[in-house]
């Protein structure tokens, strides 16, 4: 009997140690998953410029932004929005605006939320609410609803579409509009 209430007593000893190990364990890691989604710098009224060979090729602007570069897969959030311009040889311009933006440096794609337009040189103008760029091959997407607007008065509207990020090369999965045509 009392070889067998020792047993017991040892048994219960080791679940309850178990026990108290693995729930130490998940509060380590909620904790470390908490500390790891810190950003490792904040920035307040970003006003950035990248220039190549003396001339301004980029300005980007924002109320702030937070960087995680302390994660595996690193990213650069615009929470408050951001407002991009992308200047031309010929000192012209293209528009990017967003209610907020997150840039992801490992894949280079750019991804835009809430109240996106871009407007390009020519005045073409495209609103959606979610847009990709993939910056190393130039191009954009979205699966939402987007509305196109063309200098010449010709608007397309529909859901889904791709395109290169001169919107030479535009893609649309379903639309629907009103066409411009010059007759020569």
């Amino acid at each position: 009997m009392k070889a067998s209430f020792a047993l017991f007593k040892s048994i219960a000893s080791i679940l309850l140690f178990l026990a108290m190990l693995f729930s130490c364990d998940e509060t380590s890691t909620e904790k470390k998953s908490a500390r790891s989604i810190e950003p490792d710098a904040v920035g307040h009224r970003i006003n950035l410029y990248y220039t190549d060979s003396g001339k301004v090729r980029v300005n980007l602007k924002s109320p702030s932004m937070l960087d995680y570069g302390n994660l595996s897969f690193p990213f650069r959030k615009f929470p408050a929005g951001a407002t991009v311009d992308f200047f031309e040889n010929d000192s012209t311009k293209n528009t990017v605006e967003a209610d907020s933006a997150i840039i992801y440096d490992q894949n280079n794609l750019v991804e835009l939320r809430n109240n996106v337009k871009i407007i390009t040189k020519d005045s073409t103008v495209l609103r959606t609410d979610k847009l990709f760029w993939d910056r190393s091959i130039e191009w954009l997407y979205t699966e939402d609803a987007y509305t196109l607007e063309l200098n010449n008065g010709t608007v397309n509207q529909g859901i889904g579409f791709d395109a290169n990020q001169k919107f030479t090369n535009f893609n649309s999965r379903s639309n629907t509009g009103t066409q411009v045509i010059d007759e020569q």
